[in-house]
């Protein structure tokens, strides 16, 4: 799958206006469910707080995607968790439900590493570079988060290569004669590199005297010179950057199956004392219908009486080592 990143640095996001950077990828429709969907395009947004200078687009998303498998994990848990179900009236009880249900997602992993514990993958996504020499100034890439920037070599002797133009302070090459070339075109290389096309004015290469040793035809040419350069990724240090983390699917389909598989046997004891049983008040329509009935009425009417008797939950077949992080009783 190809993806198209737009890096967005330094936007106000959310009601104080967190100064962060966003990257937005698009791609080609398909049977995710990640990302909103329009006219056929996928978008999916990141929110970070990496600089440009360290860490590119690209890095920022592999490092999601490529996280425990977390774009299929995510469409698990909104599918198996559905925390964005519409559950209360207020923002504070939608908030509540979306913390219970991360919480009981992550007690789930947590349950099942117990079951099946194994040590924390490392998974390296860059690796460590060794130091090389400051580069001169003329030299730097004129785009954050890459390298010096590399052009190709002479094609013919006696003509001018693209280690001819010089880089400028304000982003464009100067030739040889002195004009300047502005980059009108950049495009992302199947390698992460950043191809940047430079171009001159027409109307700057018709009267040039060194014409003939710049361009392929001459002065036949019809079109401005054009530049090519090659910008490559920067390392991420002398350090390779490392993630470490457990396998997301393996452990929570371990605890899945185990609940599955459970013989569970409820035993409740007769009661304390001998009491008369209750009658329940009869209820309004509004009550009936709960949107008029208070949390406290509801808590009340499933309220269990002090004197009932006692309930046992006995589960068979549970490991002893998984019931003991628990702090569950073994027989």
């Amino acid at each position: 799958m190809v993806r198209a990143l737009y890096d967005c640095p330094d936007l106000p996001l959310g009601p104080d206006g967190m100064r962060c950077r966003l990257i937005v990828a698009t791609h080609q429709a398909t049977k995710s469910r990640i990302g909103v969907t329009r006219l056929g395009v996928v978008y999916e947004l990141f929110v970070t707080q990496l600089p440009q200078s360290a860490f590119m687009a690209s890095d920022v998303v592999a490092l999601y995607l490529h996280r425990g498998a977390s774009a299929p994990a995510l469409a698990d848990e909104d599918q198996e968790q559905d925390p964005d179900r519409w559950v209360s009236h207020t923002a504070t009880g939608q908030e509540c439900w979306q913390i219970v249900s991360q919480w009981l997602w992550n007690l789930r992993l947590e349950l099942g590493h117990q079951l099946d514990p194994d040590p924390v993958r490392t998974t390296e996504f860059a690796p460590a570079i060794a130091p090389t020499r400051t580069q001169q100034a003329h030299a730097q890439a004129p785009a954050q988060g890459y390298g010096p920037a590399t052009v190709a070599l002479p094609w013919k002797a006696g003509r001018f290569s693209g280690q001819d133009f010089a880089f400028q302070p304000d982003g464009t090459l100067r030739c040889p004669v002195g004009q300047s070339l502005v980059a009108n075109e950049r495009r992302r290389e199947a390698n992460g590199s950043l191809r940047v096309v430079y171009a001159a004015s027409i109307r700057s290469c018709r009267p040039c005297s060194l014409r003939e040793q710049c361009q392929w035809n001459g002065s036949a040419t019809a079109k401005a010179r054009q530049v090519s350069v090659l910008l490559h990724p920067l390392g991420v240090g002398s350090a390779p950057l490392l993630w470490r983390d457990w396998s997301r699917r393996q452990h929570r389909r371990v605890c899945i199956q185990l609940v599955r598989q459970q013989y569970v046997a409820i035993e409740v004891a007769p009661p304390t004392s001998t009491s008369f049983p209750v009658k329940p008040v009869p209820l309004s329509r509004a009550q009936r219908a709960h949107y008029r009935l208070s949390w406290a009425e509801r808590l009340a009417r499933n309220a269990r009486s002090p004197t009932a008797g006692q309930v046992m939950i006995r589960l068979c077949g549970v490991p002893d080592d998984f019931a003991t992080s628990l702090g569950l009783a073994t027989a």
